[in-house]
Order: structure tokens, then sequence, then C-alpha cells
């Protein structure tokens, strides 16, 4: 069954098409990850999803119900988390969750346990009293979060989660995710991290408004081709300038790392060797590599920016 399903789902502001005829299908208990650079589309799709936002054209379903049709039942089901998650900084951790509960008419007498539970889940029982304004980044993501799942939705639309949060931060949160999806919760994230979408069942790729690629993140690496080369040396900016020049494949840099698609290994090394050899830079290492969905996503593109 898919707990989410769109189709042409198109959303334009005056001549831009943020969302350009997007058909999707999520299953339930899934765990999808939409990625892109930002103004893809990811959020405009989110909020489109969770109702807070009319399409243009198209139709979206999340549970079963219409988000076009009948955007007010849709919030009954899910639990939605935007780049700016509305925490009040001035109430305590239980006060936020309180607050989240009563505008989603959680019963009262369910309310302890399922705050209990969820400070349990999220590491965040022993800040039940501190202010919400006191709470590290990565803190203020989990009470977000605790806060959309204090109505205990089926389906919860989370928009770049992560963002700005240091890393242990960022181990943490995928690890409440993953005990979600025990539970057969649907996550959809958006997330520019493309490690994390890594950790998808399955990745979209959305560029200027459409989706250019679906499938598992090993499906997805699949799209590129080419023998990827990775070449480490001592002076990267210099190295992806002289293998530009040459015009040997597509080059991008990658951290302290060098990416070199290619034709053909054997050549593609010995062109790479002499192109930065000759200028006496040296080679520290060169040597065939698996695809990165980034490597993914900048062949997708057409090559690197």
């Amino acid at each position: 069954m898919d707990a989410i399903r769109t189709e042409n789902l198109s959303r334009v502001f005056g001549t831009n098409r943020a969302v350009d005829s997007l058909t999707l299908s999520i299953t339930e208990g899934e765990i999808f990850g939409l990625v892109g650079p930002d103004g893809a589309g990811k959020t405009t799709t989110l909020r489109m999803l969770a109702g807070v936002l009319q399409p243009t054209s198209g139709g979206a379903w999340v549970s079963g119900v219409d988000a076009v049709k009948d955007p007010e039942g849709v919030k009954d089901h899910i639990g939605y988390m935007s780049q700016r998650f509305g925490l009040y900084a001035d109430l305590t951790v239980m006060e936020n969750i309180a607050f989240y509960a009563d505008l989603y008419g959680v019963p009262t007498a369910e309310f302890p346990p399922r705050v209990e539970r969820l400070l349990a889940f999220s590491g965040l029982e022993p800040f039940g009293r501190r202010r919400a304004g006191a709470l590290s980044g990565g803190m203020k993501q989990k009470l977000g979060l605790c806060c959309a799942l204090v109505h205990t939705p089926r389906v919860l639309l989370l928009d770049e989660p992560t963002n700005g949060v240091d890393p242990v931060s960022r181990r943490d949160f995928w690890r409440i995710l993953y005990l979600l999806l025990k539970e057969r919760v649907t996550i959809l994230l958006s997330t520019s991290y493309l490690d994390e979408a890594e950790r998808c069942a399955r990745v979209g790729l959305m560029h200027g408004g459409r989706l250019i690629a679906c499938d598992t993140p090993a499906g997805v690496k699949r799209l590129v081709t080419r023998v990827l080369l990775e070449v480490r040396c001592q002076d990267n900016r210099r190295a992806v300038a002289l293998l530009r020049e040459a015009g040997i494949g597509d080059v991008t840099p990658f951290g302290d790392r060098i990416h070199v698609a290619v034709d053909d290994a054997e050549t593609g090394r010995a062109d790479v060797r002499h192109a930065l050899e000759k200028t006496g830079m040296a080679v520290d290492s060169l040597e065939v590599v698996l695809p990165s969905l980034e490597d993914v996503f900048t062949s997708a593109l057409g090559g690197p920016s």
C-alpha cells in the first residue's frame, strides 16, 4: 500500500515552476529521501503533501487522504517538521510537547504515557524542564521531532531535519528514525547531505523542480556508466585546473580528493598521471572507486558546476 502518492504534482510561482509534474509513490513503512540542491523543489513538495500549500495542478494522496481536496484531513495523519520548526523558546521541553499535544487533540489521559515514551525515545528525559531556547541545535531537532510525533502519526514529513546539526546529533537523529521504521512509520525527508540519502531505502534526485532519478541508492549509482577515478595529491585546486585544461573526463573536487569520470580505466589513469606529473605535481594515489550519490548527481546534471 502506498502511504504517499503523487501524480503530475506541480506548483508554479509566477514564471517559476518550483515543482514540475512530480509523480512518486512511497510505500508504507519506507524511508524515502528527496535529494537536491537549494531550489530543487524539495520544500515545496513537502509543503504540498502536508496540506499547507495548494498545488497548481496534479494530485497528491497521503495515507489515502486527498491532499488537494482535503488538506485539513491530511494533517490528522502526518507529523510535519519544517526547516524552521515552531518551537517556543520560553517554554520548557515538556511544555512544548504539551502545547503540540493540545493542538493535535491528544486525549488528556493518553498524554503522560506518550510524553514519557517520547522523552525516553529521544534521549531528552533529563531535560524535560529545560527551556527550549537553552537547548543545543541537535536537541532542538529532537524536541521538534517529539512534537511532530506526539499524536502518533503514521507518516512523517521532515524538511532537512539535520541541516546545521553536529555529526553526533545527526547520528542520534537517524537512530530515532530507524526506531520509527520498526513501527512501520513512513518517513519522507528532504536532505542536501548525500551521505544521509545513502541511509534511505530509496532516493529521488530533484533538480529544477523535476525528479531526474528515483531508485535505491545502489540502483541510482548504476546511472553512472563511466569509470570513476579517485585522485589524491597535495594541491587539489591546481590539479583540478590542470585536469580540466587537459580535457580529461569530468573532473569534480571531492573533499580532499578529486573524482574524474572517464571512459576507460587504463587510458584515464595514464592521462591523469601525464597531465599532473609533467608539471612536476606528484600523484599520491590514483585508483578506480565506486560512485557515491554525489557522483551520480554530478553526472545526472551533466558534469560539475
